[in-house]
């Protein structure tokens, strides 16, 4: 049966290689929820499992060249799996599903910043977090400014921004990072990154919130997909806002605990 269905998988990719539409699988606040939830309106629904088999299914059939997936944030805290394992199984989780890339949430920080180090040295995903500046700490060769993967025979570039976290963070963590305005950090990058870089695209992993999503889209220039994070909000379908430019930039945000998979496509 393994066999069959490898071979299965192959015929399809094979087929889907062709098209130039980009896939992106999106999640985000996904919160250390490892297990299906195992009470409440949500019973049964979720976790990692789940997650893995509708990943496996699209990467199938539209051939894992042509699937992005990524995390907008705070894949940490709100289970016993992190105050009991330090995060360290949440770190498993993304290598194991392959996550591409990955921005910071505010709660990636809850346990202190050496801790956080000590865990990203184990991702195998890029993590990119751009409106920070984090060269005096721990952190400063395991976040990027910025990143470029090539997927759908496109160069893909990667912005990432985090929320204020002197609002939300432990004021003796926060105090030792600064927070910049993501508006020109996302305008110099996105330039850079389309003229100096040659990217086909630009997507921001937001760790904003919905309503400073829609904001951030409108007062810049060169983010073609804002993927969010931190409020939790439901989106049924992408949206869609204008930027400074008058071009549509597409924001979508997946709600939380990997309760849904965040599923984009964007055809070339």
């Amino acid at each position: 049966m393994k066999g069959i269905f490898a071979a299965l998988c192959l015929l399809v990719t094979s087929v889907s290689l062709s098209a130039q539409d980009l896939t992106i699988l999106h999640f985000n606040d996904t919160h250390s929820h490892i297990d299906p939830q195992r009470s409440g309106d949500y019973k049964g629904r979720g976790g990692v499992i789940e997650q893995a088999a509708y990943i496996d299914s699209v990467r199938c059939a539209e051939g894992r060249r042509n699937v992005l997936l990524v995390h907008a944030g705070d894949f940490s805290q709100g289970t016993s799996y992190f105050t009991e394992l330090n995060g360290d199984i949440e770190i498993d989780v993304l290598n194991a599903l392959k996550f591409d890339v990955v921005t910071l949430g505010n709660h990636e920080f809850d346990n202190g910043i050496p801790e956080l180090a000590r865990r990203l040295q184990s991702l195998k995903a890029d993590v990119v977090c751009s409106n920070y500046d984090f060269a005096a700490t721990p952190l400063h060769k395991l976040v990027k400014p910025y990143t470029i993967i090539r997927k759908a025979g496109k160069k893909i570039g990667f912005i990432g921004l985090l929320t204020d976290i002197m609002q939300v963070v432990d004021r003796d963590i926060a105090k030792t990072l600064q927070y910049q305005d993501p508006v020109p950090v996302v305008n110099e990058l996105a330039a850079f990154l389309k003229d100096e870089k040659d990217c086909d695209m630009v997507i921001c992993l937001s760790h904003l919130g919905y309503d400073e999503d829609k904001d951030l889209a409108s007062r810049t220039e060169g983010i073609d997909v804002i993927v969010g994070g931190h409020s939790h909000t439901l989106l049924h379908k992408k949206q869609v806002v204008r930027n400074l430019d008058g071009e549509d930039v597409i924001v979508v945000q997946n709600w939380k605990w990997g309760l849904n998979a965040g599923h984009l496509t964007i055809d070339f």
